[in-house]
């Protein structure tokens, strides 16, 4: 049995080419010789044949240019309406006094409902301090019924009347 661990033996050298250098380049040269006389040989005959000169006419050369422009593409336009935001909503009421018929009792009783105030809720009333605003309402001014002036200020988490 061999040893698989032991290097492996290198191959014998070739031996020499039995024939001579010499008659080798010989070969290849007349190879050559041959090839050669061979090209000059079919070139030379012309069968006896006279070369004909041809002429060449000019030909009409039509040229065709396209010229093709992109067509546009869709436009995409958006538009966007800015949502205005509303400002206060201020409104003057002026209250003038009427004549009542019988002018002879002469005393008024009571301050007027309605009240000198410029905003009012929905049902009508002047609004007093630390009541909601409503969104229209967010900082404007006016007055309450007995004339004391309150705003629409942001204060514990919500919109409310204020003094001011």
């Amino acid at each position: 049995m061999t040893n698989p661990y032991a290097t492996p033996v290198p191959p014998p050298p070739r031996p020499p080419d039995p024939r001579p250098l010499h008659k080798r380049v010989l070969v290849w040269v007349g190879g050559t010789a041959l090839l050669i006389t061979g090209a000059l040989i079919g070139s030379a005959g012309d069968d006896g044949q006279q070369p004909v000169e041809t002429k060449v006419k000019p030909a009409t050369t039509i040229t065709a240019t396209v010229t093709t422009t992109p067509e546009p593409g869709p436009t995409v336009t958006e538009t966007v309406k800015a949502k205005a935001k509303p400002g206060p909503t201020v409104t003057v009421t002026k209250t003038a006094t009427a004549r009542a018929a019988d002018s002879g009792s002469g005393s008024s009783s009571g301050r007027d409902s309605t009240g000198t105030c410029s905003i009012v809720s929905n049902a009508g009333n002047c609004y007093s301090a630390g009541q909601f605003c409503r969104n229209s309402d967010h900082g404007a001014i006016t007055t309450t019924a007995g004339g004391t002036k309150i705003k629409c200020t942001y204060s514990s988490n919500a919109w409310r009347w204020t003094y001011i």
